[in-house]
């Protein structure tokens, strides 16, 4: 059986190939299981995303592959126990974010994002909303209890 290579990525010495060679050859896209599985599907699928062909091959392919990556991240979900602000701040580093775009991202003044990210104020239900939306979480990565940070009051000596 001769296979010609529609479309392929090479990821250190392994070289991943599309859907439509794995059907030829019997061996569909499987239910992730490692992380390295989880790391080739993602790195194809970007590169899927990125090739620019938009056939209905294609088109299938990304959502297939999309499925698998989202069932792999919510059956290993490692954000349960982060506290909302420590997962916003690794969620802004992962997506070059800056508090200005944040800011911007939510309507709310860069002293609000602030205030936020250094414990003074907390989440709102928008805010939780906004955010869960654009990083494609569910809310209730945002949406737990987290100690607020108040500044000390001053003790005022009277005479």
């Amino acid at each position: 059986m001769r296979l010609t290579t529609r479309f392929a990525v090479k990821i250190g010495n392994t070289q991943l190939i599309s859907i439509k060679q794995n059907i030829m050859l019997g061996i569909p896209y499987k239910v992730i299981k490692t992380a390295t599985q989880y790391k080739q599907y993602c790195c194809l699928l970007e590169a899927l995303v990125d090739s620019g062909k938009k056939t209905r091959v294609v088109q299938d392919e990304i959502e297939l592959l999309s499925l698998l990556i989202e069932k792999y991240d919510a059956d290993h979900n490692t954000f349960s126990e982060a506290d909302p602000i420590e997962l916003l701040k690794l969620l802004m580093t992962e997506h070059a974010m800056k508090a200005v775009n944040l800011a911007n991202l939510l309507g709310v003044s860069e002293g609000l994002v602030s205030d936020m990210l250094n414990y003074k104020k907390g989440l709102s239900k928008e805010t939780i909303r906004l955010l869960a939306s654009r990083f494609k979480l569910r809310q209730e990565a945002f949406n737990r209890p987290y100690a607020l940070r108040l500044p000390a009051k001053k003790k005022t000596c009277y005479i």
